[in-house]
């Protein structure tokens, strides 16, 4: 599994009708692309206590060769360059993915935290402590799904997940909007520990 993201911040008075349109019209393209476990659709809004407008997909892929054929084999991210500009796209290597008591249901918020993973400690141990907490956090009765993935380079944890409701954003976690979820190869991605 491979974890993925770009943030597009839109300036402050941008009408956010506009990206919830284009879900509406384009989101579906990705609703059977080979490769694709999952694609949430994502905005902030600062109307609704968001520091920024921003347009956020997350995607978690189950094959590497569909993450290359959507950036580069014409599937997709074109569409964004075209529109946007070239955003940086952030990138982390899949270490576990747990299945939520909502997972049936269709996910209408998403949270992202992310943290570094000390210097001076095992990494295997750290990561190892995050599962059993990814585990634990999975198990709430509103989470859809919940990923974990680590960016080596970077020694950063990204934790995603997808809720069917959310009441409260937990603290230190950034909150979205879920528009749409393309999920063509959501059963195909192994839940618990990715090694």
């Amino acid at each position: 599994m491979y974890a993925m993201q770009y943030q597009i911040t839109l300036p402050a008075d941008y009408d956010m009708e506009i990206i919830r349109r284009r879900v509406r019209t384009r989101g579906s393209a990705l609703d059977a692309f080979p490769g694709l476990g999952l694609k949430a659709y994502l905005i902030r809004e600062r109307e609704k206590g968001s520091p920024v407008n921003q347009y956020a997909p997350f995607y978690l892929w189950h094959s590497i060769d569909g993450m290359n054929r959507f950036l580069w084999g014409g599937g997709g991210f074109h569409g964004i360059v075209d529109d946007f500009g070239r955003p940086p796209v952030e990138h982390w290597t899949g270490v576990g993915y747990e299945r939520g008591p909502a997972f049936a249901s269709t996910p209408r918020a998403a949270t992202r935290r992310t943290q570094p993973v000390p210097s001076g400690i095992d990494p295997t141990s750290f990561v190892s402590r995050e599962l059993d907490m990814l585990r634990e956090h999975g198990s709430a009765p509103a989470v859809h799904s919940s990923a974990l993935a680590i960016d080596p380079r970077h020694w950063e944890l990204v934790r995603f997940t997808l809720w069917e409701r959310l009441a409260e954003r937990p603290e230190g976690e950034t909150g979205y909007e879920v528009l749409h979820l393309s999920s063509p190869h959501l059963a195909e991605l192994p839940t618990g520990r990715h090694w």
